[in-house]
């Protein structure tokens, strides 16, 4: 261990780190839950509204944004008993004229609101 390095701080940053439940390339993950509190799927980040805005994507798009209804998204951050709460919403639009050859002509574009964080009990 290196010198000026308590074993109380080695084993406080372990914990920590097992508890967030970071990946190595700094990405965390988190869980999309249900009414019922079910999980069914899993987005990663580096941030909760990273993770939100991949799964507002997987919305089913209205024609435009004034037009896409707000849908509420509950994402718990994996090894925490935290969910953060967003409102998202998609919609289609025209892919940009630089566009790569293999992206379609319409795309989706999504957004996300943060409404809070709630602390789970179970």
């Amino acid at each position: 261990m290196p010198a000026g390095v308590s074993l109380l701080r080695v084993v406080y940053c372990v914990v920590m780190e097992v508890k967030t439940m970071v990946r190595e390339d700094g990405k965390r993950n988190f869980a999309l839950r249900d009414d019922e509190g079910t999980e069914t799927s899993v987005f990663s980040g580096n941030t909760p509204r990273q993770a939100a805005l991949k799964a507002a994507r997987r919305l089913e798009p209205a024609s435009g944004e004034d037009a896409a209804e707000r849908t509420e998204l509950r994402l718990r951050e994996k090894g925490t008993d935290k969910v953060h709460i967003y409102d998202g919403w998609a919609w289609e639009e025209t892919a940009p004229s630089d566009k790569p050859d293999w992206m379609p002509d319409e795309i989706t574009e999504a957004n996300v609101s943060k409404k809070g964080i709630e602390h789970l009990d179970e």
